[in-house]
């Protein structure tokens, strides 16, 4: 692993600025509640592919008319807010569907990497970037998002030589290894290092 003085000095400048905001968007996460589970996990089957903040407005709309206590149909609320609506709306359908069993398991008090494998199989639509996202916003650690910005800007700092050309189980697992050793060798946590590439390519610390 090539690490670059330049760039990673201009990544601690960013890191100083934005890291109070960062531990405190990881503590906030660690505090949601159960109860808000249902609607975190319904986020993050909406994102890929689509705008993370439309996503959460589509999100918002479910919860404002109680889709997990209501016989409603989710399609309506991500119209034109959510690409491939369709396909989400029945992973929406079949995630609420197996709530209970789900949420069985998220309180089982096994590790975060055994409740990713366990997600992946179980809820349609999840693969491991989603369900790293979703265990990261209800308080989980040390798991990679693998999205594009993510992934761009491990190339840019050196932890990645080039894009992957797709991300199979194996390929993701070897990238979140050379993710947590760059963040390690650097010396920013892994997490509050996500979202300072989050910052960085969008300017906010959102979800």
């Amino acid at each position: 692993m090539k690490i670059q003085k330049e760039k990673t000095s201009l990544l601690f400048s960013e890191y100083k600025k934005a890291r109070r905001d960062i531990k405190k968007r990881l503590a906030d996460f660690a505090k949601v509640p159960e109860k808000d589970y249902f609607y975190e996990l319904c986020f993050c089957l909406l994102t890929p592919q689509s705008s993370a903040h439309r996503c959460w407005q589509a999100v918002l709309d479910l919860k404002k008319n109680d889709f997990q206590n209501n016989e409603i149909n989710p399609i309506k609320h991500l119209h034109r807010k959510v690409r491939f609506h369709n396909n989400k709306s029945k992973y929406l359908l079949e995630w609420k569907q197996k709530y209970a069993q789900i949420m069985k398991e998220l309180k089982s008090g096994s590790n975060s990497y055994k409740l990713r494998e366990y997600l992946v199989k179980n809820v349609k639509g999840l693969g491991y970037k989603e369900a790293a996202h979703f265990l990261r916003n209800v308080g989980h650690r040390d798991l990679a998002i693998l999205d594009r910005h993510i992934l761009r800007n491990l190339v840019r700092f050196g932890a990645l030589i080039s894009l992957p050309k797709s991300l199979t189980r194996n390929k993701y697992l070897e990238i979140e290894k050379k993710f947590m050793a760059f963040a390690k060798k650097i010396g920013i946590p892994m997490d509050e290092l996500d979202l300072l590439f989050w910052s960085m390519q969008t300017g906010k610390i959102f979800k």
